[in-house]
């Protein structure tokens, strides 16, 4: 059963990184973070940093949720967060990132390490169950706090 009656929904901005052109990830993770009770706001494949940064200023949100799989996770989200993280309007807006960091596979327990450095919330392997995505977003503030943190819906 979806979470829906219990927390109230967070309205997430989803993108990829801009290198990476896949789509059915970012279906998926809709569907899935819909089936939640979230608010989708879903901006596509191969989204440039400041498209990204640009979005979330526009659309005050809960959180930012990151995926790729083309391998490229690591150092196009790198990148990014560096970008959403300089920004005065969207500096503390939760995000995480998930799927494929490397093209090897070998050293996603560093680069997860490197990214949550450089400034993500989170960070989800390949290898991660969906759930742990669902229950990470279910623990941050309610929509409240977005509202107190931006005085806009």
């Amino acid at each position: 059963m979806s979470n829906t009656l219990t927390r109230p929904g967070r309205r997430i901005i989803l993108s990829s990184v801009s290198s990476d052109s896949h789509t059915w990830n970012l279906v998926f993770l809709q569907l899935l973070l819909e089936e939640n009770g979230h608010e989708v706001i879903n901006l596509g494949a191969c989204v440039p940093d400041d498209l990204l940064v640009e979005s979330v200023r526009r659309f005050p949100s809960d959180a930012v949720v990151i995926s790729s799989v083309n391998g490229h996770g690591f150092l196009d989200g790198e990148r990014m967060i560096r970008a959403l993280r300089t920004d005065p309007d969207t500096r503390d807006v939760p995000a995480v990132i998930g799927g494929k960091l490397g093209i090897d596979g070998a050293g996603d327990h560093q680069r997860a390490a490197r990214l949550v450095e450089a400034g993500f919330d989170a960070v989800f392997t390949d290898a991660t169950d969906p759930s742990a995505l669902v229950s990470h977003l279910a623990a941050l503030p309610a929509p409240a706090a977005r509202l107190a943190r931006t005085g806009r819906p």
